[in-house]
C-alpha cells in the first residue's frame, strides 16, 4: 500500500450527508494515515466520476435514492473503474454480502459496525486485493496480444500460400506448424488463468481470513495469536510474490530477454551463501547439508542464473521433503565442467509423470496438496541452457529426488 506520507483521496457515494459527516469523522481518527474524503450524492453523478479512476478508493451505499450501489458497482466496473470499490449497507445480510462480491466489489462493510480500525483494513487491503486482480487482468492481456499475433501470422501464411504454387509443400508445413503452436498457445492460456487464479485465490483467502482474525484480538493476552496471523499474511504475500516471479521470468525466458553476463565466480562462497538463505524458510527440524569436492576453481557464469538455479532447486527440494528431512547439496570441481547435486527424501516423483516433468503448467499427480504453479523446472532448464549446461534427475515415488546440473568450465 502506499507509504504514510501519500494522501489518500477517497470518494464516498451516498445520498444522505449525515453519513458522508460521519464517514468523514470515522477516516479522521485513524492514526498515521493520511486520507481525504470527498462526496458524490447521486447515482449519476458517480457514475461519470468513478470511471475516470480519480480516486484511489470508493465507498458506495448499498442504497442510492431509487438506484442500488450494486448496479453502481457493476456499471463502474463496465465503464472501466480498476480501482477499489467497497459497498457500505444499513444492515449485516449474507445475501448481500454474496451480492457485492459476485458484483466486484473488493470488500462489504455494515454501516454503524465499523470502527477506524475496521475501516483502515478494508481499504488497505482492499487496494492490495484490487492491484492483484488488475496484474493477473495485464497478464491475461498480454497473452491475448500473443494469441492475436500468432493469428495475424497464420493469416499471413495464407497469403503466402495463394501466392505461390511452387512454395505449396513448404507453406503447408509452416501453416501446420503455426496451427500447432496456436493451439499451444490457447492450451497454455487456459491454463495460466486456471494455475493463476487458484494460487492466487489460497494466500488472499489467507490473507483476508487472519486479518479479520486478527481485528477480533484486542487484548494485550492475544499478542501471540496476533503475531500468528501476521505471520500467515507474511507468508501469504511471499506465495503472491513468488507465483509473480514465475509467470514473469517464463516470459522472458520464452522472448529471449533474459540477460546472460558471465563473471569469474568462487562457487563454494556462491553455494554457501545460498545455503545460508535457504536455511531460513526449511521445515522444523530439516536442514540443508552443504558439500564440496574437488579444487575450489572459479566458473564463468552469469551469478544471478546460477542462483537461481539453485534456489529453485532447494526450494523443491524443501517443499516436496517433510519435517526433519534433510537435504544434501554437494559441489564437485573437475577438470572440465562443475557438477552441483540436490538430493532430498522428499514424496519423489512418480513413473508416470516423469516424461512430462520439464513441461509448462505441469505438476506430478502426487503433489496435489503442494502450492506451486508447475514453472519451476521449467524455468531451470531454461536457465541452464543459457549456461551451456545440462540437468538431468533420478527420482523414486516416497524415497526421494536427485538434480544434478553440470556446467562446463570455460579455459
Amino acid at each position: 500500500m502506499e507509504t504514510s506520507h501519500h494522501v489518500l483521496n477517497i470518494l464516498l457515494v451516498d445520498d444522505d450527508e449525515e453519513d458522508f459527516i460521519l464517514t468523514r469523522d470515522i477516516l479522521s481518527d485513524i492514526p498515521q494515515r493520511k486520507m481525504k474524503l470527498h462526496w458524490i450524492a447521486n447515482y449519476q453523478d458517480a457514475l461519470e466520476e468513478i470511471p475516470r479512476n480519480a480516486y484511489d478508493v470508493y465507498l458506495i451505499d448499498y442504497r442510492l435514492g431509487a438506484e442500488s450501489g450494486l448496479n453502481l458497482i457493476k456499471e463502474s466496473l463496465r465503464e472501466g473503474c480498476t480501482k477499489p470499490l467497497i459497498l457500505l449497507t444499513g444492515q449485516g445480510d449474507l445475501e448481500i454480502d454474496q451480492q457485492a462480491m459476485k458484483a466486484g466489489a473488493a470488500d462489504y462493510m455494515v454501516k454503524g459496525n465499523f470502527n477506524p480500525f475496521h475501516l483502515e483494513r478494508s481499504i488497505r487491503y482492499s487496494i492490495e486485493h484490487t492491484k492483484n486482480l488488475n496484474q493477473i487482468r495485464s497478464l491475461n492481456a498480454d497473452l491475448e496480444k500473443r494469441v492475436e499475433q500468432r493469428t495475424q501470422d497464420l493469416a499471413q501464411a495464407l497469403t503466402k500460400l495463394e501466392q505461390t504454387n511452387q512454395d505449396l509443400k513448404r507453406a503447408e508445413a509452416e501453416i501446420l506448424k503455426a496451427l500447432d503452436k496456436e493451439r499451444e498457445l490457447n492450451v497454455m492460456k487456459t491454463k495460466f488463468v486456471t494455475i493463476a487464479s487458484h494460487e492466487f485465490r489460497t494466500p488472499l483467502s489467507t490473507i483476508l481470513s487472519s486479518a479479520s482474525l486478527i481485528a477480533r484480538y484486542n487484548n494485550p493476552d492475544d499478542t501471540d495469536k496476533r503475531h500468528k496471523h501476521i505471520d500467515r499474511i507474511k507468508s501469504a504475500v511471499h506465495n503472491l510474490t513468488s507465483i509473480l516471479n514465475d509467470f514473469l521470468s517464463i516470459g522472458q525466458l520464452e522472448e529471449g530477454k533474459t540477460a546472460y553476463n558471465p563473471v569469474w565466480l568462487d562457487v563454494v562462497h556462491l553455494s554457501e551463501e545460498i545455503t545460508e538463505e535457504m536455511s531460513t524458510v526449511t521445515k522444523e527440524t530439516q536442514h540443508i547439508l552443504y558439500r564440496h569436492t574437488g579444487p575450489k576453481k572459479e566458473l564463468l557464469v552469469d551469478k544471478q542464473v546460477l542462483k537461481n538455479i539453485l534456489i529453485n532447486l532447494l526450494s523443491n527440494a524443501i517443499k516436496y521433503s517433510g519435517p526433519g528431512q534433510d537435504i544434501a547439496f554437494t559441489t564437485v570441481c573437475t577438470e572440465k565442467e562443475y557438477i552441483f547435486s540436490i538430493t532430498d527424501k522428499g514424496i519423489g516423483i512418480p513413473d508416470v509423470d516423469k516424461p512430462h516433468l520439464f513441461s509448462q503448467f505441469y505438476r506430478a499427480h502426487n503433489v496435489t496438496n503442494i502450492q506451486g504453479t508447475g514453472l519451476g523446472l521449467i524455468i531451470v532448464k531454461k536457465y541452464v541452457e543459457l549456461a551451456q549446461g545440462t540437468i538431468e534427475y533420478t527420482s523414486q515415488e516416497h524415497k526421494g529426488s536427485t538434480f544434478t546440473v553440470k556446467i562446463p568450465m570455460t579455459t
